[in-house]
């Protein structure tokens, strides 16, 4: 009898050892020191990276800002990437893009979909926050150290980070 649960317990636990990947959320924010239409200005066109994000030295887009529009940003270190518009609400400052193509040599991403939104500031200005969800590089179950969660998160949140940074500078002139 034994035998039987122990067998019934490995079948029961195998599928939890065997799960893929979970979703990995990043959401990075900062403090702007104007009106958030003013920053809208800056960053509000899902083709105006490339003004204000320090990493990104183009952008191809096409399709405006209309849902289903699609960008590829080349990378001031080499490399690109594709994404597609999902959501764009110019009247709440927020839009959310996807990623259409994994380059793992830019990022060590799977898949990924993120928000950028402006809201008013407690105390005046704006804060800008971006986030979203992202999936590692490799989403077998023994990623190599490249590709695994932390590697994604890191990449993710610093190419957050000093986009917001680069954004700030832009629009304070600092």
């Amino acid at each position: 009898m034994r035998i039987i649960w122990a067998a019934i317990a490995t079948l029961l636990a195998a599928p939890a050892l065997a799960h893929g990947p979970t979703p990995i959320k990043v959401d990075e924010s900062i403090v702007i020191a104007a009106d958030p239409k003013v920053v809208w200005a800056v960053a509000g066109k899902f083709d105006s990276i490339a003004t204000w994000h320090p990493e990104v030295a183009s952008v191809k887009a096409k399709g405006g800002d209309a849902v289903g529009a699609e960008r590829e940003i080349t990378f001031r270190k080499g490399g690109a990437l594709k994404e597609g518009l999902d959501e764009y609400e110019p009247s709440s400052f927020k839009y959310s893009y996807r990623m259409s193509d994994p380059n793992l040599d830019v990022l060590p991403i799977s898949s990924y979909s993120t928000t950028f939104a402006i809201t008013p500031a407690a105390g005046g200005g704006s804060e800008v926050h971006w986030y979203g969800r992202l999936y590692r590089g490799d989403t077998g179950n023994e990623p190599p150290e490249n590709l695994n969660d932390d590697a994604a998160r890191t990449a993710m949140s610093g190419f957050l980070r000093t986009g917001l940074e680069g954004l700030k500078k832009r629009v304070e002139g600092k």
